[in-house]
C-alpha cells in the first residue's frame, strides 16, 4: 500500500492557521498522528501560517520538490492559499487536499480526509482562473470554489464579521443589501448591463445554506453563471431565498468569460474567468 502512496506523492505536508479558532494545532496533530498510524512510511508534516499569504508561500516552497501531498487542514481561505501556491509552480507535481475547507468539502466530500489519503485514489476538480488586465498591471488568481461580483464580496464579508450559524447567516447576507452597489460589466461584443451579483461557481453550495447549481460539476470543464440583473431589492432578496430552499435551477454553463468592469473605475478592467479543468487535486 505504501508504494501505492508513493507513485501518487512521496510526503504530506499539512497547513493550518492558529489564528482560526475553529482550526486548532490540536485538530491539525490528530490527523497528523492518525496518517503516521496508518501510513507508518510516509513522512508527515505539520506547519502553521504567519500571516496573510503564508500558506500559498508554505505550498509553493513544498511543491517545488518532489510529489507532496499538501492538505489545508483549515477554511476555505487557507485552502485557497494552497492552490494558489501550487499552481504558482510551474511544472509542479504537487498534489492538493481539503481539510475542512467549508464550500469545496460540502460540495465535493465523499469520505473522511483522512480515509480518502488512505485509500489512495486521485480526483481531478476544475479551477477557475482570474485575469485581471488594467492600464498598469496583468495578473491572475485560481479559485477552487466561486468568484463573485456585487452582493457576494459583501456577502463574505458579514459571514466572516458576524455569528456564525444558518439563521444568523441568512440575517448577514440581508445587512449587505444596505451597502450594496451594483457593478457594471461590458461583456465582449454586447451592451453593458447592471449587475446585483454575479456569480461563477465552480461548485454547487455557498457556506451553510446557498446553493448555486442543481445540476453542477467541479469536473466537467465549465462553470456556472448565477446572476441577478440589477432592479428592486425583492429581486435579489428572492434570489438569496431561493438559494437557500429549492435551489436556483439550471444555470448556464460556460467554459470563458470576458468583460470589461466600468462602473466607478476612471480607466476600466478587462476581466476574463475561466474553467482551467484537469487541475489535480484530493477527492475526499
Amino acid at each position: 500500500m505504501v508504494a501505492y502512496h508513493r507513485e501518487l506523492f512521496d510526503r504530506i505536508v499539512l497547513i493550518y492557521n492558529p489564528a482560526n479558532p475553529r482550526v486548532s494545532l490540536s485538530l491539525a496533530e490528530s490527523v497528523r498522528d492518525d496518517l503516521r498510524r496508518r501510513l507508518p512510511e510516509m513522512p508527515v508534516t505539520v506547519q502553521s501560517t504567519r500571516y496573510a499569504g503564508h500558506a500559498r508561500e508554505l505550498a509553493a516552497t513544498a511543491a517545488a520538490t518532489g510529489r507532496p501531498l499538501i492538505v489545508a487542514v483549515s477554511g476555505d481561505g487557507v485552502y485557497n492559499e494552497v492552490v494558489n501556491g501550487i499552481m504558482d509552480v510551474e511544472g509542479s507535481n504537487a498534489v492538493s487536499a481539503r481539510g475542512n475547507a467549508n464550500d469545496h468539502r460540502r460540495s465535493t466530500r465523499r469520505m473522511p480526509l483522512v480515509a480518502a489519503i488512505v485509500d489512495g485514489r486521485a480526483r481531478y476538480l476544475d479551477l477557475l482562473r482570474l485575469t485581471v488586465h488594467t492600464n498598469d498591471a496583468l495578473w491572475s488568481r485560481y479559485a477552487h470554489s466561486y468568484i463573485g461580483f456585487g452582493l457576494t464580496p459583501l456577502m463574505a464579508i458579514g459571514l466572516k464579521r458576524d455569528t456564525k450559524g444558518t439563521v444568523m447567516e441568512l440575517i448577514s447576507v440581508m445587512r449587505t443589501f444596505n451597502r450594496l452597489e451594483p457593478v457594471e460589466i461590458a461583456p465582449a461584443g454586447r451592451k453593458r448591463a447592471l449587475y446585483d451579483s454575479l456569480i461563477f461557481a465552480n461548485v454547487a453550495r455557498m457556506a451553510k445554506y446557498g446553493r448555486f447549481s442543481n445540476s453542477g460539476r467541479p469536473d466537467d470543464g465549465l462553470f456556472e453563471v448565477v446572476s441577478c440583473p440589477h432592479g428592486g431589492r425583492w429581486r435579489l432578496a428572492l434570489m438569496v431565498l431561493r438559494a437557500a430552499t429549492v435551489g436556483p435551477g439550471k444555470q448556464p454553463r460556460i467554459s470563458n468569460c470576458d468583460f470589461t468592469t466600468t462602473k466607478g473605475h476612471a480607466h476600466p478592467n478587462r476581466r476574463r474567468s475561466h474553467a482551467r479543468g484537469r487541475e489535480l487535486t484530493r477527492g475526499h
